[in-house]
C-alpha cells in the first residue's frame, strides 16, 4: 500500500447502516444543541450574577467554557458526516480536530482536579479559604492547566505529523483520535505511542490521585461534624462535582482502557460518544439542577428575556 505523510482518512462514523443516519443526525443534533444552550446559559448565569463570582463558580465556568469548545470540536464534523454520508477528512484537517480535541480533554481532567482542590479548602479549611484561594491564585491554577493542556497536545500533534500513514484509509470512528489513526501508519511510530502513554498517565493520574486524595480529607473532616444537618450542608456543595467526576471517568475509563483496534465494536462507539458528547452536555444541567445559586440565576435570566419579548 502507498504510504503519506499528508493522506487523507476517511471516518467510517457511528454505523454503516444509511437507513439509520437520518436517525442518528437527528437525535446528535438535538444532544448538541442542548449542550450548546446548557453551557452558554451557565456561562451567562455566573457572569452576571455578581454573588457567583467566587473561585468555586469561576472554576465551573471555566468548565463550561471547555465542553462548549469540547462538543463544538467533535459535533460539526460527526453531524456533516450523518446529513452528507461522506466521512472524508484531509489530514490537515484531522490534525486540527485531534489537536483541540486533546486540549479540551486535557482541560476537563485538569479542572475536575482543580475544582476537587477547591472544595477540599472550603470544606477542610473554611476559615482560612478566602487566603487560600485568592482571584491570583485560581488564574494560575486555570492559566496553568490551559498551559499544559496546550503543551502536551502540540507535543502529540506535531510528532504524528511527521509519520507516514497508509494513503486512502478508513479510520474505525467518528472523529480523529490518536490511537486509531496511529494503528494506520506505516512508518516507526513507537515514540509517538510511549510518549502518548507517558503523559497520559502523568496527566490522568496525578488528576485522579488530586481528586481522591481531596475527597478523603473532605469525608473525614465531613465525619468529625457532630450534625446530620452540618455533614449534609458540607456534602451537598460536593454532590455535582462528584457526580461530573464519575461521569467523565468511567465513560473514559471505557473509552481507553482497553487494547486498540483496527475494527469498530458498538461498545468503544457508546463510550465515546459518552465521553465525548453525552458528558459536557449533562454537565451544565447537573450543575444547575443540584445547585440553588445557579437556578436562582437562570430564572433571572429567563425573566428578564420574557420581559423583553
Amino acid at each position: 500500500m502507498n504510504c503519506s505523510q499528508a493522506p487523507g482518512f476517511i471516518l467510517l462514523g457511528l454505523s454503516s447502516d444509511p437507513e439509520k443516519w437520518q436517525l442518528l443526525f437527528s437525535l446528535f443534533l438535538v444532544l448538541y444543541l442542548l449542550g450548546l444552550l446548557g453551557n452558554l446559559l451557565l456561562l451567562l448565569a455566573i457572569g452576571t450574577d455578581v454573588h457567583l463570582h467566587t473561585p468555586m463558580y469561576f472554576f465551573l465556568s471555566q468548565l463550561s467554557l471547555v465542553d462548549l469548545c469540547f462538543i463544538t470540536t467533535i459535533g460539526p464534523k460527526m453531524l456533516e458526516s450523518l446529513w452528507t454520508g461522506d466521512g472524508s477528512i484531509s489530514f490537515s484537517g484531522c490534525l486540527t480536530q485531534l489537536y483541540f480535541f486533546a486540549v479540551f480533554a486535557d482541560m476537563d481532567n485538569l479542572l475536575l482536579a482543580v475544582m476537587a482542590i477547591d472544595r477540599y479548602a472550603a470544606i477542610c479549611h473554611p476559615l482560612l479559604y478566602p487566603l487560600l484561594m485568592t482571584p491570583c491564585r485560581c488564574g494560575v491554577l486555570v492559566g496553568g492547566s490551559w498551559g499544559v493542556a496546550h503543551c502536551v497536545s502540540l507535543t502529540h500533534t506535531l510528532l504524528l505529523s511527521q509519520v507516514y500513514f497508509h494513503t486512502n484509509q478508513e479510520i474505525p470512528h467518528f472523529f480523529c483520535d490518536f490511537r486509531p489513526l496511529l494503528l494506520l501508519s506505516c512508518s516507526d511510530a513507537q515514540l509517538n505511542e510511549g510518549l502518548m502513554m507517558a503523559l497520559a498517565g502523568v496527566l490522568g493520574n496525578s488528576a485522579l490521585f488530586c481528586i481522591v486524595s481531596s475527597y478523603g480529607c473532605i469525608f473525614r473532616a465531613v465525619a468529625r461534624v457532630p450534625s446530620a444537618q452540618g455533614k449534609r450542608k458540607a456534602l451537598a456543595t460536593c454532590s455535582s462535582h462528584l457526580s461530573v467526576v464519575l461521569l467523565f471517568y468511567s465513560t473514559v475509563f471505557a473509552t481507553y482502557l482497553k487494547p486498540p483496534s483496527s475494527s469498530r465494536s458498538s461498545g468503544e462507539v457508546v463510550a465515546a460518544v459518552m465521553y465525548t458528547l453525552v458528558t459536557p452536555t449533562l454537565n451544565p444541567f447537573i450543575y444547575s439542577l443540584r445547585n440553588k445559586d445557579v437556578k436562582s440565576s437562570l430564572r433571572r435570566i429567563l425573566n428578564m428575556m420574557k420581559s423583553h419579548v
